[in-house]
């Protein structure tokens, strides 16, 4: 059988600019290529749709985008808060805590979250699933409303423009907003964030966001902490995007610093937070820096100090 796509969708377009298409080839948003609500690890905006078909698009590709991509097409996790996409008398749907877990690995993972909540029999959404958004939306409240790091004094390896310019200031990245971003000087190879919380604080989740309208750059970033005199990694990373979040086993510390590895351009990072979530459950989680993986994150082992001037900050 052969489908009219393109001609579909040029009518969509038309008839209604402002909708949004998704297929596992785009137009506008992709398929992450499970049901599952999980991306993956590694997830870029950018995409080639010429390398993509409806239908016959390769999973890895499509979860993974393209770093080298001429197309913006933003990937997309579909998933139902009941184990099928209808409603049914004998199911139950899924509990705060594993909508949470899906949070962490689509909207945490630079991708759109789209949750079917499937109307009863009645034609009404079901208590227990309003019960289930409702504690989901606690959690999120719980964990992300208190950023612990907003306090705290930040310095930075460069700032464009000189320490003077405040428009490219590390300390926008307390602001909530992709519009207000720290900038490095430009043509830099050393981009690092360096913060001093004024106490020892401990915390297990870390948020950073890039001001995803002047493109997806970051290719790899990681976390330190000064402990017991030296640096640590807590966890390594790539791919930031609108917005990731990385769940690690909870450390403590005064000091740390966010060092971005490689970038595709000048690195701009628009938030960065520190939060505590009490409520997660990490498999293979445990308070050391020892390798392990959580959530397709590499938690790695202690490393030598590679910035030691900071350990004054």
């Amino acid at each position: 059988m052969e489908y009219y796509f393109d001609a579909w969708f040029s009518l969509i377009h038309q008839l209604q600019p402002d909708a949004v298409i998704f297929s596992d080839a785009g137009p506008d948003t992709r398929w992450i290529g499970d049901e599952a609500g999980v991306a993956g690890s590694t997830c870029w905006s950018l995409f080639n749709r010429s390398n993509a078909v409806i239908g016959g698009t390769n999973p890895q590709y499509s979860q993974g985008g393209d770093p080298h991509g001429h197309d913006w097409v933003p990937a997309e996790c579909d998933v139902s808060i009941r184990p099928g996409w209808f409603w049914h008398a004998s199911q139950v749907p899924k509990s705060a805590l594993e909508l949470l877990d899906i949070y962490y690995k689509s909207a945490g993972r630079n991708c759109l979250l789209l949750l079917n909540v499937p109307p009863n029999s009645s034609g009404l959404i079901s208590d227990e699933d309003i019960q289930a958004l409702q504690e989901f939306k606690e959690l999120r409240r719980s964990i992300f409303s208190n950023n612990l790091a907003e306090k705290g004094l930040l310095t930075a390896s460069s700032i464009r423009g000189g320490n003077d310019n405040y428009q490219f200031s590390p300390y926008n990245v307390f602001e909530e907003s992709i519009y207000t971003y720290w900038a490095p000087e430009e043509d830099q190879r050393d981009w690092v964030l360096y913060l001093d919380l004024q106490e020892s604080v401990s915390f297990n989740v870390l948020q950073v966001q890039e001001p995803i309208h002047m493109g997806q750059r970051i290719i790899k970033f990681h976390l330190e902490i000064l402990s017991g005199g030296r640096w640590k990694n807590v966890i390594s990373a790539t791919t930031v995007g609108y917005k990731r979040l990385l769940q690690f086993p909870t450390v403590q510390s005064q000091y740390l610093k966010l060092v971005i590895d490689m970038s595709r351009a000048d690195p701009l990072i628009s938030y960065m937070g520190l939060h505590m979530d009490r409520f997660s459950i990490l498999s293979h989680a445990s308070n050391t820096t020892s390798q392990i993986y959580v959530n397709g994150s590499q938690v790695l082992r202690q490393v030598p100090n590679k910035h030691s001037q900071t350990a004054t900050v």
